[in-house]
């Protein structure tokens, strides 16, 4: 079986189903199109006795993914959304699905990979990282709230540091990607086609699920990670962003007396007013619910009403289209975003709802 959809590979290789997101020139961002062929892939080869595993990497050298193609979602943004809207829930179904899939789900999260390439990655069985990624969730930025399940994954990081994260959009080296339960194993690049050609052989003559094989293998190749950043900072980030509300939050960051503090402040408060306070929001609902379907239903609320915003095309035009790096947001300061504005990003959408949970 060789099946080549333009954007994403698909081949049998041993006993291994092997995934190749292939728009290296883009980083290999996401399209809608790349969405539907790995959900239905995905679907087919759940049924498929051939297959014990799945493995999923990035086409060239510079990472897994991106993110969502959001020069798409801006585009569509700014024509009424009906796109991007349906590009959220094909994408956040497709999280859902890597998520519970029965088989061995093996990502290589080498290089960059963020936003929509986490959602990608960040909900397979095994998750691998070498010295070369960089794992983020920097929606914040671009004006709108860490989604495809990346909220949950930041909300069950330990202590407080998933609130930095989210806030700041600060990216996490190999180390901290494991530290924050983002990824298993760390495994040298200059090991990962080793790596890949010993799951295809190995699972080919698997007598059982393929699961066994895949631990074996990956056992086999990984190294220790180097060290997490984060674990060293974890007093002031916990101490920080305890408090209830972000100013309160940048108040105490800036009161600390850590100059790296005092940086997150900085990288807070250039982010987007309202998609910071949403995203705290939601993060501490996130650790409430159940499930990431159901993180998954608040997700795309948020997301589709930062569709209807201000921001969001606002936050792209500055940081991908123009580059100009000088956002415009609106409201502009932390003060002027009012309870009710959160309130209206995290409600219900009458008749809009993704409902996975």
């Amino acid at each position: 079986m060789d099946t080549e959809v333009a954007e994403v590979r698909a081949f049998l290789d041993g006993g291994v189903g092997r995934l190749v997101l292939n728009r290296p020139r883009a980083l290999n961002s996401l399209t809608h199109g790349m969405v539907t062929a790995l959900r239905s892939t995905l679907h087919d080869w759940a049924a498929d006795d051939r297959i014990r595993a799945v493995v999923l990497t990035g086409a060239g050298e510079r990472g897994l993914c991106a993110g969502g193609d959001i020069r798409a979602m801006h585009d569509d943004a700014k024509a009424g959304g009906a796109g991007t809207r349906a590009f959220f829930r094909d994408e956040y179904r497709l999280n859902a699905l890597i998520a519970r899939y029965p088989k061995p789900y093996v990502a290589v999260m080498d290089g960059i990979t963020m936003g929509g390439g986490v959602g990608v990655s960040a909900h397979g069985a095994v998750r691998i990282v070498t010295e070369r990624s960089t794992v983020a969730m920097p929606e914040t930025r671009i004006g709108i709230a860490p989604d495809v399940g990346g909220s949950r994954l930041l909300a069950h990081a330990p202590g407080e540091l998933g609130t930095h994260l989210g806030l700041t959009a600060a990216a996490m080296g190999p180390g901290d990607a494991l530290l924050c339960g983002f990824a298993d194993h760390f495994v040298p690049s200059s090991r990962i086609a080793e790596l890949l050609d010993a799951l295809g052989r190995n699972t080919a003559t698997a007598t059982g699920g393929g699961t066994a094989e895949v631990a074996a293998v990956v056992a086999a190749h990984a190294e220790p990670a180097p060290p997490a950043a984060l674990a060293g900072r974890r007093a002031w980030i916990d101490a920080c962003y305890a408090a209830d509300t972000v100013e309160e939050i940048v108040e105490r960051l800036l009161n600390s007396g850590v100059p790296e503090a005092k940086e997150a402040a900085e990288a807070l408060l250039s982010n987007s007013p309202t998609a910071v306070k949403t995203t705290l929001a939601a993060l501490r609902r996130a650790r409430a619910l159940p499930s990431l379907e159901a993180v998954l239903d608040q997700e795309y609320r948020i997301s589709c009403a930062a569709l209807e915003g201000h921001d969001m095309v606002e936050g792209i035009r500055a940081q991908v289209i123009d580059k100009d790096r000088a956002p415009r947001w609106r409201p502009g300061t932390l003060a002027e975003v009012t309870e009710a504005d959160v309130a209206r990003f995290l409600a219900p959408r009458e008749g809009d709802e993704l409902g996975l949970a």
